[in-house]
């Protein structure tokens, strides 16, 4: 039967024993203007079709700081080897692999110079591999060797690894970018190589209890952390109780059903059910490019101007909510949540945070919510287990600064109870 909503609400502010603390690592965020779609992701152009792979089976908690990059990418630091060599990595629940350049990378790589590379000779655990590896992330692509090592993360270490030595660069997006590598939390089956993701990885050591991670980003622009990553759980310090879970339905990327979606009171999208996933690597929330011509029409935005579509700054308070049923609950986005600001010098510039983005099938038809949606929800994680599968759970982010019920210090949140 299913529990009362006072004892599940009970539950889910117990706090778990004292060995399940949350480990906690000062965030940064920086400013770099601000950009579309996550160049990183080729969802028009998938390599290879979406294929169907069974759950793993499943953390001692952690945090790994997060900062903001470009409003698209949300990077924070880990350890190689020992002793740990430190590189900033793009959390990506998009993509399974680890990887990082190498100190061995080809001279004319010239992403290669301008970020941290993993020297294999400083490292007393280095373990050589030697296997090739290839990845193509839409416009950005690169190529490698496979090697083992210790992974440091959020104050978990002695993690044994098999990640990626980058040896060539030739993307520009990886020249530019503040980070210097990728850590893929998808799913095993979107791993190239077949090499085990890093989740999968840590629970199998022992080094955390479950899959399960969660994302909290700050929407605060006046503060100096973009949000954190929690490993092995999620933190109620950071959302209002309770969650609401939903079956992850291809476990590939994070997919998940949604019922439909309302702008205002007038106008229904997703009318029969579609797709949707949640993507850490993508700023907006994009969706077929017929239904976000119509939420455009009935939000009464301003112009296009290259796909991007415009609006009046004034008028951002008289702009009607735009709601998503995921899992049998409404979740809004008032105008403040999915209208983004742009101040410069004196004037602002202001645009809707939805863009048009047609994914064929086999993957598509599909909405993707980005940034602009889980700036607002924190999103939980659960690869689930055997008996069990895959599920996201979704929550009110808590406003920047307001503690969790009654005050004081927090404890993990672990997934253990399933509803229903």
């Amino acid at each position: 039967m299913p529990l009362p909503p006072a004892l599940l609400l009970l539950l889910l502010l117990t706090p778990e024993p004292a060995g399940a603390t949350l480990t906690r690592i000062p965030l940064r965020r920086v400013y770099t203007g601000s950009r579309t779609l996550n160049p990183l992701r080729g969802w028009a152009n998938p390599e290879e079709p979406l294929r169907l792979a069974a759950p793993s089976p499943g953390g001692k908690p952690a945090f790994v700081p997060l900062s903001d990059y470009m409003k698209v990418q949300y990077y924070g630091k880990i350890g190689l080897g020992t002793p740990p060599q430190n590189f900033s990595v793009v959390f990506d629940t998009g993509s399974s692999n680890l990887w990082v350049p190498s100190r061995r990378c080809s001279f004319f790589s010239l992403p290669c110079w301008f970020h941290h590379r993993f020297n294999p000779k400083a490292s007393s655990s280095f373990k050589s591999n030697g296997t090739k590896f290839a990845i193509q992330y839409g416009t950005g692509r690169l190529k490698g060797i496979l090697s083992e090592d210790k992974l440091a993360i959020g104050g978990i270490t002695n993690a044994t690894v098999i990640f990626g030595e980058a040896l060539w660069e030739p993307s520009l997006v990886f020249l530019f970018g503040h980070f210097d590598g990728i850590l893929g939390l998808g799913f095993p089956i979107l791993a190239v190589g077949g090499v085990q993701p890093p989740l999968d990885t840590l629970v199998d050591q022992g080094l955390l209890d479950k899959p399960v991670f969660s994302f909290y980003l700050n929407r605060d622009p006046k503060e100096v952390d973009g949000g954190e990553l929690v490993l092995g759980g999620s933190d109620p310090a950071h959302y209002i109780p309770p969650l609401t879970y939903m079956p992850v339905t291809v476990p590939a990327y994070w997919q998940i059903h949604m019922e439909r979606v309302k702008v205002g009171t007038g106008l229904t999208l997703c009318a029969q059910g579609c797709a949707a996933i949640l993507d850490t690597g993508t700023s907006l929330i994009t969706g077929p490019s017929e239904e976000i011509r119509a939420l455009h029409t009935a939000v009464g935005g301003g112009f296009s101007l290259l796909g991007i579509y415009i609006v009046e700054c004034s008028i951002i308070s008289t702009l009607p909510p735009v709601s998503f049923n995921l899992g049998g609950a409404w979740f809004n986005l008032t105008s403040e949540d999915y209208v983004i600001q742009i101040a410069r010098g004196g004037s602002r510039l202001c645009f809707l945070g939805f863009q048009a983005l047609d994914v064929p099938p086999p993957a598509g038809p599909l909405w993707i919510l980005g940034d602009v949606f889980l700036r607002s929800y924190v999103a939980v994680f659960d690869r689930g287990n055997l008996k069990e599968g895959a599920r996201v759970g979704l929550a009110r982010a808590r406003p920047p600064g307001a503690g969790p019920p009654g005050g004081g210090s927090t404890q993990a949140q672990f997934s253990g109870g399933r509803p229903g």
